[in-house]
């Protein structure tokens, strides 16, 4: 009669501990957010900087809003809506992209570069306009590449990839609360 009441109660025990245990996709510190509106980024580069590692990309801004609202439909915290529906709005301006060297070869030929994405972006609760709930003035997404070699790559498919992490940080900012 103890051997059952025993494993009755370790039975019973292991349950509300599986039950009090649990994964979940969502995020807590969102709390009543469930809609986001993305507003197209905006291309802040300047073309005179252009000299100093500061490179002007055409369309860049297209592509970092369509990467990071393609991140926050793959993600499913946040239904992407339209700006007056929205419970929150994310919007950013794209103020730098940079390629800096990382490695030579023996003839001083560059063989790895690093991109960097940067972008400053707020995020905004469309009923309290006069303060963002976040703000981060610079907010980069980076990659790497090689020019040469069997891992070589081009610098458009690099930027690409970087654009991508671009999105993932920019999510993770939006739906983690850090």
């Amino acid at each position: 009669m103890k051997r059952i009441l025993k494993s009755l109660s370790v039975l019973c025990l292991s349950t509300l501990l599986m039950v009090g245990c649990g994964y979940s996709t969502h995020s807590v510190a969102l709390g009543k957010v469930k809609k986001i509106y993305v507003a197209p980024f905006k291309n802040k580069i300047s073309y005179g900087e252009a000299k100093q590692r500061n490179i002007y990309l055409p369309l860049l801004e297209v592509k970092a809003t369509n990467a990071i609202v393609n991140r926050f439909l793959f993600d499913g915290n946040l239904k992407i809506v339209t700006e007056d529906t929205a419970d929150v709005i994310l919007k950013g301006e794209l103020i730098r992209y940079e390629r800096h060297p990382l490695r030579y070869d023996e003839s001083n030929e560059v063989q790895e570069y690093r991109i960097n994405i940067i972008v400053s972006m707020s995020l905004w609760d469309p009923a309290k306009e006069d303060e963002p709930i976040w703000s981060e003035p610079y907010f980069v997404g980076e990659t790497t590449y090689f020019t040469s070699g069997a891992l070589s790559t081009t610098e458009e498919a690099a930027v690409e990839k970087a654009v991508v992490d671009l999105a993932r940080r920019v999510v993770e900012r939006t739906i983690e609360n850090w």
